[in-house]
């Protein structure tokens, strides 16, 4: 399968594990701080703030990982990281997007969480099942690879749920 041309600024097409790991991480947090926070300001924040410290410390690993592993200068060694693992910051875009459009439509609080986590999940379906398409698997384990997605998904919701 060709790979779409055109910008791919936030990483999301070519992020891989990435992209993964930080819808991953930005649903924990909605699935844990949604239910401790009193805005969707201060909800989006901890989004931000756990996104990003997650994304710093692979980052951190990456660069630490291959200058010791391929004894890469360390700035080329960051500047190899910084690719490789911008999708995980870049992950938060679209579930942040769409907490504050609910936000913004009118939902409070705990339902703009919940259609954000909602979001989280149907993107890790995606993402997985694409990988199945990528992968060249035939339909069901196109299937398979998107259920595993849901299955991530779900785990983040039995997350929420155990801890509200």
């Amino acid at each position: 399968m060709a790979e779409a041309k055109g910008r791919d600024p936030l990483g999301l097409r070519a992020g891989g594990e990435g992209t993964i790991t930080g819808t991953v991480v930005c649903a924990a947090a909605i699935a844990y701080s949604g239910g401790h926070t009193d805005s969707v300001a201060a909800l989006s924040g901890v989004i931000l703030g756990t996104v990003a410290v997650y994304w710093i410390a692979h980052l951190h690993a990456v660069t630490i990982g291959s200058a010791l592993t391929h004894r890469h200068h360390p700035l080329a060694a960051f500047e190899h990281a910084l690719g490789e693992t911008w999708p995980i910051a870049g992950a938060s875009v679209v579930p942040l997007a769409v907490l504050l459009a609910a936000s913004l439509f009118g939902a409070d609080l705990r339902t703009a969480a919940w259609i954000a986590l909602g979001a989280s999940i149907a993107l890790l379906t995606a993402y997985s099942y694409l990988a199945g398409v990528r992968g060249g698997l035939d339909t069901w384990g196109r299937i398979a690879s998107g259920l595993a997605g849901l299955g991530l998904g779900l785990l983040v919701v039995a997350l929420k749920v155990a801890l509200h």
